[in-house]
């Protein structure tokens, strides 16, 4: 779908009757990110995903600032429009987690419930933004040269070395997941990074205690940097829960699906605010 300065490419499935529920990937992800997921979930819910820009097949059609998380955000909200869905539930994993804090304290109007898997509000001080986006500029760099699948395929290799990651290289399907990562355009994928990574995004920490929606904020056993990131959250954030997930790193909805969609169906269905 075309939108202002951009083109989206998006799948509804429609369940009739049932709510849907928004997901959004992470870095390096793309459409089908969840696919796994919503063949569990099978026809309790209807379904929207989509490539982010810098991912898949979506294009950014105006200039690189519409990277940026506020522009992402403001046309995802225009494409919720055009497709004449007022409200839903929202998932979201990591880079598309914090997209959707994003989204959830500026248009709470717009949701349900939202999950947040492996997901942060950014950087509090500008000293640790300025040092991430040094990081980040370095590795869009290295994006920015990749000139064949061998040279990708050898990058999501030491990109999946991170601790955060636990043991995702364990997982019999991680081949067949760094065959889909491959699928991006790496010179897009440094736009992402440098325009949407975690040092230029808006420091959400402060709207934080403003929260008006229920909120789940799952995280990995194994990916401690984000388990004591999300304490932190829960702490400050009404209408906050945190489940620690077992036998996962960083991304859970890959590692223990089951469990991932299990705690999904009991946090939507659930009639409590919490």
């Amino acid at each position: 779908m075309v939108l202002e300065n951009y083109y989206f490419n998006y799948s509804l499935i429609n369940s009739k009757d049932k709510p849907v529920i928004l997901f959004l990937h992470g870095f390096m992800g793309n459409i089908d990110e969840f696919d796994e997921a919503i063949k569990l979930l099978g026809d309790e819910f209807s379904y929207l995903t989509l490539d982010l820009p810098g991912h898949g097949k979506t294009e950014v059609l105006g200039g690189d600032e519409y990277y940026s998380m506020p522009n992402t955000a403001q046309a995802i909200i225009n494409l919720l429009d055009k497709l004449k869905i007022p409200q839903c539930f929202l998932v979201a994993y990591s880079m598309g987690g914090r997209l959707a804090l994003y989204l959830v304290l500026h248009f709470p109007e717009r949701f349900f419930k939202v999950i947040l898997e492996s997901a942060s509000p950014g950087l509090a001080t500008e000293t640790e933004r300025l040092e991430r986006i040094k990081r980040d500029t370095q590795i869009g760099r290295k994006l920015a040269r990749i000139t064949s699948k061998v040279a990708f395929v050898d990058f999501l290799s030491n990109w999946y070395n991170q601790a955060i990651f636990g043991y995702i290289k364990k997982h019999p399907e991680y081949d067949q997941m760094v065959e889909n990562r491959s699928q991006n355009n790496p010179q897009d994928l440094d736009k992402s990074l440098r325009f949407m990574g975690t040092g230029c995004q808006p420091n959400l920490w402060p709207k934080l205690a403003k929260n008006t929606i229920p909120m789940l904020l799952l995280v990995g056993e194994y990916d401690v940097k984000f388990v004591n990131v999300n304490i932190e959250m829960a702490k400050v954030c009404e209408l906050t829960q945190l489940r620690i997930i077992d036998n996962a790193g960083h991304n859970i909805h890959f590692e223990n699906t089951l469990t991932f969609v299990k705690t999904l169906k009991e946090f939507f269905n659930s009639t409590n605010l919490l």
